[in-house]
């Protein structure tokens, strides 16, 4: 796995580059995770998920430029962990070998410095398909994991907040429908 730090106040971005995704998901290292989400809450600050996944719907139903060019900025300038859990086509079901992953992310969730904070979950899909479809794609994909967190590996639910991006956040703009853009990303929001 390598590791690439995209922009000054991002902590760690953990994305999947010259391996299978199986392979570099069982490269994931737990104290890599607890070090790149342990010191985001304090830069966080007044950042509001619910607002922004509601302007990505907007931008969905509308098509409109200028509310995806505000959710890059705003994600662009938070410290978060970026993680590939991989689905199947058009479906929200985890699967199988990415549950080592949510399993990590899990872990380093229950250890003392990030136990009792608040994260979100957000899912992104490529720009394969309608945009609106891409938009509904995501938040199933965000609540999946989230819901796997919590089911399988006891993260507490008052814990965790899922929400969707659809497309509006691409990780490689330059190749929209590239499998990169399909991530998850977390972020911890604090207390």
């Amino acid at each position: 796995m390598k590791k690439i730090l995209g922009a000054p106040l991002l902590a760690a971005a953990l994305v999947v580059t010259g391996f299978s995704a199986a392979d570099a998901q069982n490269q994931l290292d737990r104290n890599q995770i607890v070090s790149s989400l342990a010191g985001t809450a304090r830069t966080v600050g007044r950042f509001d998920p619910i607002a922004l996944e509601k302007a990505a719907a907007r931008a969905a139903a509308s098509g409109g430029e200028d509310a995806t060019s505000q959710l890059t900025n705003t994600l662009a300038s938070l410290p978060q962990l970026s993680v590939q859990i991989n689905f199947d086509l058009n479906s929200g079901v985890i699967e199988p070998d990415s549950y080592y992953a949510v399993g990590l992310i899990a872990d380093a969730m229950h250890t003392p410095s990030l136990s009792g904070q608040r994260f979100a979950v957000i899912g992104h899909t490529d720009a394969s398909g309608p945009r609106e479809f891409n938009f509904k794609l995501s938040q199933k994909r965000a609540r999946a994991v989230a819901e796997a967190l919590i089911t399988t590996f006891n993260v507490p639910v008052e814990e965790l907040i899922a929400i969707g991006l659809g497309e509006e956040q691409l990780q490689d703009p330059a190749n929209p429908r590239s499998a990169v853009n399909r991530r998850v990303q977390i972020i911890n929001i604090g207390q």
